[in-house]
């Protein structure tokens, strides 16, 4: 069931791979969608696409992580495409190291974009979610909130993204807003296409290695994810809320 098209989506970090795929397909769901990233010119070929397809689309450019800029950002989305009802807090980034070589600023920028920067746009968007008595937030964990060598940031990141899910979930139920994590595994990106790099493998090995690894036999695709966030934002998924769904390929410990 598509949504009407009066419904705005709000997507960070979407001028490129999972935000990109899950702008795409909340567009072809009927939404208006506003592609957020830090920088506005980024995001304009993935607007361009999606208005191309007939649908409706605003660039924006945020510091998600900034409180003036996530609320001049939202701001802007509700002026421009209408309230936004329908957050999803997927913008990141990586600054991996083991523990004794991790520097203080590696650990606050990745906090700052991934829980700060969550809390910031979804303090900002609940409002109008709440007025509407209706509304989606989805946060993107990972399969690293349960543990991953080198990432003693992004993993704490991660794992705090899942217990602010569960909190906003049981704050925003009553008026209507379902909110939900989605925690992927493999998944192929420029993310993981750095990681290949850092190791000194190709993407090539780096891929085939990891679906091996896979129940299913092979990587994820952005477009996976997007799928996922597609059902829990749509009204089916209405009684789904406080939920963190693993989007592996398999099971995770």
């Amino acid at each position: 069931m598509s949504a009407p098209t009066s419904r705005t989506a709000i997507v960070t970090g979407s001028a490129r791979g999972i935000g990109a795929a899950t702008a795409r397909r909340l567009a072809a769901d009927g939404f208006a969608v506003a592609v957020l990233d830090l920088d506005e010119a980024a995001c304009k070929p993935v607007v361009e696409e999606i208005e191309a397809a007939g649908g409706k689309a605003l660039a924006v450019g945020v510091d998600v992580s900034d409180e003036q800029s996530a609320g001049a950002a939202v701001q802007r989305v509700a002026d421009e495409l209408g309230a936004p009802t329908v957050l999803v807090n997927n913008a990141g980034i990586t600054r991996d190291n083991l523990l004794f070589k991790m520097s203080v600023a590696d650990w606050d920028s990745v906090m700052n974009v991934h829980l700060r920067g969550s809390f910031l746009m979804s303090r900002a968007t609940q409002k109008y979610m709440t007025e509407a008595k209706w509304g989606r937030i989805v946060n993107l964990s990972s399969t690293s909130a349960l543990g991953n060598r080198g990432q003693a940031n992004y993993s704490a990141a991660k794992a705090g993204l899942q217990g602010f899910t569960k909190t906003l979930a049981i704050e925003l139920g009553k008026f209507g807003v379902t909110v939900n994590a989605i925690a992927p595994g493999f998944i192929e990106t420029d993310m993981t296409a750095a990681t290949a790099e850092r190791i000194g493998v190709t993407f090539e090995q780096f891929t085939e290695a990891a679906a091996k690894q896979i129940p299913v036999g092979r990587t994820g695709k952005p477009e996976d994810i997007a799928n996922t966030v597609s059902f829990l934002v749509g009204e089916g998924a209405g009684f789904v809320s406080g939920q963190v769904i693993y989007v592996a390929g398999g099971p995770t410990d």
